[in-house]
């Protein structure tokens, strides 16, 4: 039976090395996870104890300066993502309202029109003031604690590669988020095929995706 102590300091066991291993495997701690077997007194790393490290094709060799919280779930990080998708259609609401099928169907410049027009810019501007709203709170929560919206929901954050210190503002939003959402609105077609190649990068064994590794950045539990 061994014990061991998780990226928030607490102890986890007693447990059998196979749950240990099983840990391991999903990324909830690795080999430099501090631990110590049953009727011991010190504490060793999990690489010490050859019963649970087996051999090199059991358990994928540690990923240097990922936190025993481990790496975000996959699951977790395309939650995160759909959340933030939902926050920016909620701020986008007023918007759609305002280009609704009449919106500018304008034949002339009557009374009833001109309201009409007044009450699509007045949605229109509306939407600009929450979205200018949404992006200030965004950007802060990357700058201060690498996560959005859906991140900070989810329980994931962004940390610097391999270290695991905080990413800050121009890693977590400059070259994190705003590279690439410039590569998708000025090259939309690339931008598709950016997309897609992007999101195959989180099967990856660090699940790093390309703006991971353009802002050296990856995504642990919270």
């Amino acid at each position: 039976m061994y014990t061991i102590i998780g990226g928030d300091g607490r102890e986890y066991g007693p447990v059998t090395a196979e749950q240990v291993r099983r840990w391991v495997a999903s990324g909830r701690a690795n080999l430099e996870t501090r631990a110590k077997a049953a009727g011991d007194e010190e504490w060793k790393v999990l690489a010490d104890f050859p019963e649970i490290v087996g051999s090199q094709s059991e358990v994928e060799p540690p990923l240097v300066g990922v936190p025993s919280a481990g790496l975000a779930g996959r699951g977790a990080r395309l939650g995160a993502f759909l959340l933030d998708y939902v926050v920016l259609q909620i701020c986008l609401i007023p918007f759609f309202i305002a280009v609704g099928p009449n919106a500018f169907s304008l034949a002339g410049y009557d009374a009833q029109q001109i309201q009409h027009l007044l009450q699509v810019m007045l949605l229109g501007s509306l939407s600009g003031v929450t979205l200018a709203v949404m992006t200030v709170v965004q950007v802060l929560l990357l700058s201060l604690r690498g996560q959005t919206i859906g991140k900070f929901i989810v329980r994931v954050r962004i940390v610097r590669y391999p270290d695991a210190a905080p990413a800050g503002f121009v890693r977590a939003f400059l070259l994190r988020l705003a590279v690439m959402w410039a590569v998708y609105m000025l090259l939309p077609l690339f931008g598709v095929l950016v997309l897609f190649l992007d999101l195959g990068f989180i099967f990856r064994a660090d699940r790093r995706r390309l703006h991971d590794h353009l802002a050296g950045t990856m995504v642990v539990r919270a």
